[in-house]
């Protein structure tokens, strides 16, 4: 299909690149990696008046790993992250789901600022960002500010980024050595959107679980946190009967959809074997 007629632009500053999303009132729209943007430009899922190429934009692309956490800049791309040897102990479980995204010639054009903005209630990386307690710092007209991940998804497909807003970069706090943590996720093939997925991490006191995070995605309209399920594992010892009990916790509460991959009854029991994986593949070390 051909895509719609837009005006191009390819800003040479981020100032510029912001000036440009604000003065054409909503109707502009930002292209990265594109790997999102332009299929939906072909079947005229969405149709911009000007198309604003970032790909001049500089500052954007770098991985930094301090004391003080991991941050990956918007036009960081999927390859950039699975190349990057640091983050395999830096971020271990940021670096396990990014070998899940798609296929390598996704990997090698897909961005982190386009996986965020574009919010795919499937995507690995809005997951990842959630069960983290990540934060998305943006650019806009008015001030910088910077969005907790638990306020940033919306809905399928909807942020909180404001129509004059860029994604500048998305920061994971510190990830002490001796966490636990595990990745599952189940498609139909590999590469291909996930029916459910699920990221966990825990720490260790006095061999009992603290500070447990479990994040969800594909299973429901927007990424989410099963809370509940966290409760009943905080100040336990992940064994068996911990194990199973948060799993019946996770199907029982998770939110769920119907849509042609899965029935929402099937996701929801997904889910729980998809937790009972992972905190036995955590618990194992």
């Amino acid at each position: 299909m051909k895509l719609p007629s837009f005006d191009y632009a390819a800003p040479s500053t981020l100032q510029e690149a912001v000036s440009l999303l604000g003065a054409h009132a909503g109707s502009a729209l930002a292209i990265a990696g594109g790997q999102s943007l332009l299929p939906m430009l072909a079947y005229r899922l969405v149709a911009p008046s000007l198309l604003i190429d970032l790909r001049r934009v500089p500052g954007l692309d770098a991985i930094s790993v301090t004391d003080e956490g991991v941050c990956l800049g918007s036009k960081v791309r999927w390859c950039d992250v699975e190349s990057d040897a640091r983050l395999r102990t830096a971020h271990p479980l940021l670096a396990q789901a990014v070998t899940h995204v798609g296929h390598s010639s996704i990997r090698n054009r897909g961005t982190v600022g386009g996986s965020l903005a574009h919010a795919d209630p499937a995507a690995e990386l809005p997951g990842i960002a959630l069960t983290c307690d990540a934060q998305i710092a943006v650019a806009g007209a008015l001030c910088p500010r910077t969005i907790r991940a638990e306020d940033f998804f919306l809905g399928p497909m909807t942020t909180a980024l404001a129509s004059d807003e860029l994604i500048v970069e998305l920061r994971f706090p510190a990830w002490p050595a001796a966490r636990r943590w595990a990745f599952e996720e189940l498609a139909r093939q590999r590469g291909a959107f996930a029916i459910a997925g699920l990221a966990l991490y825990y720490d260790l006191r006095d061999a009992a679980a603290a500070n447990v995070h479990i994040g969800v995605f594909g299973a429901g309209p927007r990424p989410q946190r099963i809370t509940q399920a966290e409760a009943a594992l905080n100040g336990r010892v992940i064994d068996e009967q911990a194990i199973a009990a948060a799993a019946r916790t996770a199907s029982a509460t998770v939110e769920a959809i119907d849509d042609v991959n899965a029935s929402a009854a099937y996701r929801r029991s997904l889910v729980g074997t998809l937790l009972e994986r992972a905190l036995t593949r955590a618990a194992q070390g």
